[in-house]
């Protein structure tokens, strides 16, 4: 289980040192990971041009 200290027995190094399930700080890594690419694709797709439909031309 999740304890005060059940980060204590493991040595990270990498990526993993940042982002792991074993302590806290490696655990609000991944939710703000998370949440800030969930909001880029909001983003993406909210704010890329929207295509161009062709004006209507009278006869």
């Amino acid at each position: 289980m999740a304890g005060h200290d059940s980060g204590t027995q493991h040595t990270f190094t990498g990526i993993q040192r940042y982002f792991n399930s074993y302590t806290i700080t490696g655990r609000r890594n991944c939710v703000l990971a998370t949440y800030a690419s969930i909001t880029m694709i909001i983003l993406y797709f909210k704010l890329r041009p929207k295509k161009q439909t062709p004006a209507l031309t009278e006869k």
